[in-house]
């Protein structure tokens, strides 16, 4: 069974919901402003409220596929009366007739409550100038996308993420190099000297993130980080209401392989800067032990911008913290290839000059 909440506005009546530039919920209608703190009773309450029936989706003129229609439910919303259809990991939207934010409780009940959210901090312009913005100074992207391109879709979507601590115990050896040149009257002189230097040590790790949904891409949402969990706070299904949401359908468990990947890469980086002065340096040999691991449940805000050019989909993700904004974007083949002519024959020049001071002397 689920429960569907909507946060209504008591002077108005009206569905409200998180404001990002005020950290406040905010009333659409009439403006009405209320701090955090004075809904989280709401919470306590729909534990005494009558659970809302869960109505399975059903196809139209043909059967099911066996498990299909495991994954997806229609919730009533509570405002308009019409049907909001999610899958199974759906945790907070939007009715589409009413437009009214609404939280599906049941999904992030119980043991899969989060521990932590980030709320939101900048809204749907910003990410609409972020995009504009990343397409500013891209010399061979194709004009026609930056001048006719539209955005097709832009949603805010609290991620699930597994936040990892741990201690990392490593010892690392290095083979190094260093060189030294000189001359005589006769010849002219390399040396080079071959180091083994070792680095050891314990280095903590605190809120490693690993995303918990198979439906983001994780080299995507890993470009945009960092996120600053300082500014954590204690979940509340308040600071749902008006984005998208997400519960994870990857586990801890299967999480652990990735965040020890991160660990050890991110140990290995920190022990390889302290080694300095030469002129190479080349890992031989690693070992890192991880230990006093532990892990906790975060909802981190990201905004989600799709657009379409010549059929093909262009997808950018924008940290809905800190603004940073990645994604691929198309390249003018026509002046991609008036580029690299220019840049093979400028290298020529640079060749043939070379060459000319070389026959003078």
């Amino acid at each position: 069974m689920a429960v569907l909440q909507e946060y209504k506005c008591p002077c108005c009546g009206g569905a409200i919901e998180f404001d990002s530039s005020l950290q406040k919920m905010k009333c659409p209608y009439c403006d009405t402003e209320f701090e955090m703190e004075t809904l989280a009773s709401y919470d306590t309450e729909l534990k005494n409220e009558p659970e809302a029936e869960m109505i399975w989706e059903n196809a139209a003129g043909s059967e099911w596929k066996n498990g299909e229609a495991d994954v997806l439910c229609t919730y009533v919303c509570k405002s308009c009366g019409g049907e909001i259809v999610g899958d199974e990991t759906t945790a907070a939207t939007s009715c589409p007739y009413c437009d009214n934010p609404v939280v599906m409780m049941g999904k992030l009940s119980g043991s899969l409550k989060p521990d932590l959210v980030i709320p939101f901090k900048l809204d749907k312009k910003a990410a609409k100038e972020a995009l504009k913005k990343h397409y500013g100074g891209k010399r061979l992207l194709p004009k026609v996308f930056r001048d006719e391109n539209h955005i097709d879709e832009i949603k805010g979507i609290y991620v699930p993420f597994w936040l990892f601590d741990a201690g990392a115990d490593a010892h690392i050896r290095y083979k190094a190099t260093r060189v030294r040149s000189w001359s005589d009257a006769n010849f002219d002189y390399t040396e080079t000297s071959f180091f083994a230097v070792t680095r050891g040590g314990s280095i903590a790790f605190a809120d490693v993130p690993v995303d918990g949904s198979t439906k983001m891409t994780d080299d995507l949402l890993e470009s945009i980080e960092p996120f600053d969990l300082s500014e954590a706070v204690d979940f509340q299904t308040a600071y749902l209401a008006g984005y998208l949401a997400d519960k994870y359908d990857v586990d801890s468990e299967q999480s652990i392989q990735r965040a020890n990947e991160r660990i050890q890469k991110s140990a290995e980086d920190a022990f390889a800067s302290t080694v300095q002065g030469f002129i190479t340096v080349t890992p031989e040999a690693s070992s890192i032990r991880l230990e006093n691991g532990t892990v906790k449940y975060a909802l981190l805000p990201v905004w989600l911008l799709n657009t379409t050019w010549n059929g093909q989909k262009y997808t950018f993700a924008m940290n809905g913290q800190t603004g940073k904004l990645v994604g691929d974007l198309p390249v003018d083949k026509a002046a991609y290839k008036k580029w690299l002519f220019g840049l093979t024959g400028l290298i020529g020049a640079a060749c043939f000059a070379a060459s000319y001071l070389l026959w003078l002397l």
